[in-house]
């Protein structure tokens, strides 16, 4: 039990004149929940691909559940499950005949009727993946990295293109796969769904590791973890408010017509912030204080501007 679910020390991946990973470290203990952060193109998907076996390292050490997942692959493929990226099932096949081929590969497989139906897909059982919906794809996926009975698994983008509904679902299972002592590395572009589920997050951008701790960690040891937000008309000009504020209170536009204010937020600091609305003309709606989220740090760290 204290060997750790996955251990990455100095992991180095390059495409031509491309390092897609950088040297990034992290560990992950037993029996919980990983999350691994970044923007587009931060290197995440590589990393997951390297410690599930399906790239090579250029340079560095990967164990996962003790073994190197190159050169004891074998081993460690009937131990872990694979949710990837773009669901990994055959075009036509039906979603019931995907999720019992896969079932016939494992040593103790889960009853793949019951898995069908407790994902929600049994009305769609006989439909080829094809012509599944986007959500429909992604519960799939899940059913067939989880039928295996899996000691570690691996979700990238679990909940993309999902409903609430199928998000929530999603959750409750990782929670008590965690709850049955599994071990659950997920990459999410969602930060409400690394602070709900992670026991642990890391994020990297540019192929490094930036930042790495506990949820609570990474939004309460930020030298600014106090915030209040309110949401007034879009783009007006913060200026004033800055200056009326006192020193080291920043305020930014995050989204359209919601607002950020970091710093030592207290009752006169609030009293300023309306104020300042109401020389605009506008009510502050929405206004709340609490500490900064893991959006607001990932922001900062990673930068807020659009990438390609």
């Amino acid at each position: 039990m204290n060997t750790p679910a996955v251990e990455v020390s100095d992991l180095v991946k390059s495409y031509g004149s491309t390092t897609a990973v950088d040297g990034v470290g992290f560990r992950m203990a037993p029996g919980s929940v990983l999350a691994l952060l970044g923007p587009n193109g931060a290197g995440k998907t590589t990393t997951v691909e390297i410690c599930e076996g399906f790239l090579r390292s250029d340079s560095g050490a990967v164990r996962v559940l003790g073994l190197d997942p190159a050169a004891d692959g074998s081993k460690l493929r009937p131990r872990i499950g694979v949710m990837p990226q773009g669901g990994g099932a055959y075009p036509g096949v039906r979603a019931g005949e995907m999720l019992r081929l896969v079932a016939a590969c494992a040593a103790n497989p889960l009853d793949p009727a019951w898995l069908i139906d407790v994902l929600g897909l049994s009305g769609c059982a006989r439909t080829p993946y094809k012509r599944l919906s986007g959500g429909q794809q992604q519960r799939l996926s899940l059913a067939c990295a989880l039928v295996g009975r899996p000691e570690l698994l691996f979700l990238d983008e679990p909940t993309a293109g999902m409903d609430p509904q199928a998000r929530r679902l999603v959750w409750e299972l990782v929670s008590a796969l965690r709850a049955d002592g599994a071990s659950v590395l997920l990459t999410t572009h969602l930060m409400e769904e690394a602070e709900a589920l992670a026991d642990h997050v890391v994020i990297i951008d540019g192929g490094r590791v930036v930042a790495e701790g506990s949820p609570a960690q990474l939004t309460e040891e930020h030298p600014d973890a106090q915030a209040l937000r309110f949401r007034a008309r879009s783009g007006m000009d913060t200026g004033l408010l800055v200056a009326a504020l006192p020193e080291g209170c920043l305020v930014s536009e995050p989204s359209p017509g919601g607002y950020l204010v970091t710093g030592t937020v207290d009752p006169q600091v609030v009293s300023t912030v309306t104020a300042w609305c109401a020389q605009q003309g506008v009510l502050a709606e929405e206004l709340r204080v609490g500490r900064r989220s893991l959006e607001d740090v990932f922001l900062d760290l990673t930068g807020r501007e659009l990438r390609s």
